[in-house]
């Protein structure tokens, strides 16, 4: 019988196995696309075992909602304080050894916070974790870019982004099942001993791509290591031609600027740089994407998404529980759907951007993860009126799709109007408005809830008390009720946002191609030509 099942396993094993290889393209591609998933599963997994545990953090500790929601907060904050830095190094040193002892201290942190003795202890190691979980956006947005294809970086993407919403399936069930039969402190360290294991895979398998797009992995590559290598000679054999010239794009390759070329945008002249990005002190690289409107819009849109998403997480077990009167069980299956939901969102919002992209709709990115914010922020409107779980949960399933639709066009389009050289220090800068929103959403969501629930006076539980000794009083749960109700219209100003940003993208996307094709000394000639694109720089005649 063991046997048995121990051969299925294997061979159900090897048959995902196959499926992913042969959807991604090839074993080289999956292995990339795979590891980065699973970093990003170790940040969704903590992000979200705060708000699965938080019942028993709350009898344990003796701590309330709003300090539950500091508990969530203090990591995002501090991560969002050495993000700027941790861009500025990701775009000037090797990325991977940077990623993969990252991920061996943020492990070290989660395991510490296991053997906390008290909330100001377990608070300080989520301050340490923060500092070290601000690597992984970063350095992952850079990587992706350098081994995918613009064409393509949107399907990519919502793959490395199944990852975020397994991690946040895991952190909610998993987490919240260890700590229901063991202990709050348990949950901590099965959550931390994973990150020593991917931190090795990511050292001895993963090489250091070639900046610029010389190492983009083809369809069909199997050996990772020979696919770098092939681009490193690439670029050798350019060098050799061209010593000043930056590294040239591939523009077969890249989607949105081909759409940009033919329907005869011109780049803005004020965001066309005639230097070396990499080379741009920390100051005026981020000045710089600050003077990109669409990519503005871009980071305010997204950070509200997650602002929103943030907050849900964080009390949506205890809400679930108090609301529809069922038992941990019950409330983590109903958690499992949304996740089941968040992971079709994510594959189905990484391919019809890039189709539309294709035939020609250049600012499909933006507006289809518009269209997908606003659409949510009306379907969870009757998920949260619902009284009874089983209609309900369909309405937030859907919400919950749309929600994780919107990330991975934005994740491609703001690589689209950012010069190669600034993606580290993009996605930084995404990542510090972001985290900051993130680690804002509890502390509000908290904070607002209890207030409502001050003023809502608690009701005597009908029927069998037992099943309602551990659940929240119906005062909690009605300020979690409205506090969710009303924040949907962050999702709404989310998508309005968006719809903002198709108006300046095109040019956007213009300017980062005219910038990528003449990163080049400054005492060359003014005049930067980018497949039919032309702009003086201000000094010109």
């Amino acid at each position: 019988m063991l046997r048995g099942t121990y051969r299925g396993s294997r061979w159900a094993g090897r048959v995902a196995r196959g499926q992913v290889v042969r959807r991604v393209g090839g074993p080289a591609r999956a292995r990339v696309i795979v590891l980065f998933a699973f970093v990003l599963a170790l940040n969704g997994a903590d992000s979200s075992t705060v708000g699965a545990i938080a019942r028993q953090l709350e009898s344990g500790l003796h701590i309330n909602n709003t300090e539950i929601g500091l508990l969530a907060s203090v990591s995002l904050v501090v991560g969002a304080v050495f993000t700027i830095p941790v861009g500025l190094m990701v775009d000037r040193t090797r990325r991977m050894p940077l990623l993969a002892l990252s991920v061996v201290l943020w492990s070290l942190a989660s395991l510490f916070s296991g053997f906390a003795g008290s909330f100001s202890s377990l608070l300080l190691t989520r301050v340490a974790l923060g500092a070290v979980a601000a690597t992984a956006g970063p350095a992952i947005a850079s990587l992706t870019g350098d081994y995918f294809s613009a064409e393509e970086r949107g399907r990519i993407w919502s793959y490395i982004l199944v990852g975020e919403a397994a991690g946040t399936a895991f952190g909610f069930i998993i987490s919240g099942l260890v700590a229901s039969l063991i202990d709050w402190r348990a949950a901590f360290i099965v959550l931390g001993l994973p990150g020593f294991f991917l931190a090795r895979e990511l050292w001895r398998t993963v090489p250091e791509p070639m900046r610029g797009g010389q190492s983009h992995l083809q369809v069909g590559d199997v050996d990772l290591d020979l696919a770098v290598h092939r681009g490193a000679g690439a670029a050798e054999q350019d060098a050799a031609g061209a010593a000043a010239e930056a590294p040239a794009l591939d523009a077969a390759q890249q989607a949105a600027r081909d759409a940009a070329r033919a329907a005869g945008v011109e780049p803005n002249p004020r965001l066309v740089l005639h230097e070396d990005p990499g080379q741009m002190s920390l100051r005026r690289s981020i000045s710089y994407l600050f003077a990109i409107p669409s990519n503005v819009l871009m980071i305010i849109g997204s950070s509200l998404g997650y602002f929103y998403f943030a907050g849900l997480q964080t009390f949506a077990l205890l809400f679930v529980v108090g609301h529809f009167k069922v038992g941990q069980a019950e409330a983590e299956l109903f958690l499992a759907l949304l996740v089941v939901g968040a992971v079709i969102g994510t594959l189905v919002g990484g391919r019809v951007p890039d189709i539309l992209l294709k035939r020609g709709y250049l600012s499909a990115r933006v507006w289809f993860s518009g269209v997908c914010y606003a659409g949510a922020a009306l379907l969870m409107i009757p998920g949260f009126l619902g009284s009874s779980i089983t209609p309900t949960i369909w309405f937030d399933v859907v919400g919950a799709a749309l929600i994780s639709a919107a990330n991975p066009p934005l994740q491609a389009a703001r690589l689209d109007v950012v010069p190669a050289g600034l993606w580290g220090r993009a996605q930084s800068a995404l990542t510090v408005v972001r985290s900051l929103a993130q680690a804002l959403a509890p502390l509000v969501f908290g904070g607002v809830s209890q207030l409502i629930s001050g003023i809502v006076p608690s009701q005597v539980p009908i029927g069998d008390v037992r099943r309602h000794l551990n659940a929240p009083s119906s005062s909690t749960t009605t300020g979690l009720e409205v506090t969710f109700l009303v924040m949907l219209t962050t999702l709404g100003a989310a998508g309005y946002f968006l719809f903002k940003a198709r108006e300046t993208f095109a040019s956007d996307v213009a300017s980062a191609a005219a910038s990528d094709e003449k990163g080049r000394p400054a005492d060359a000639e003014p005049t930067v030509t980018w497949e039919g694109f032309e702009t003086r720089s201000e000094t010109g005649s």
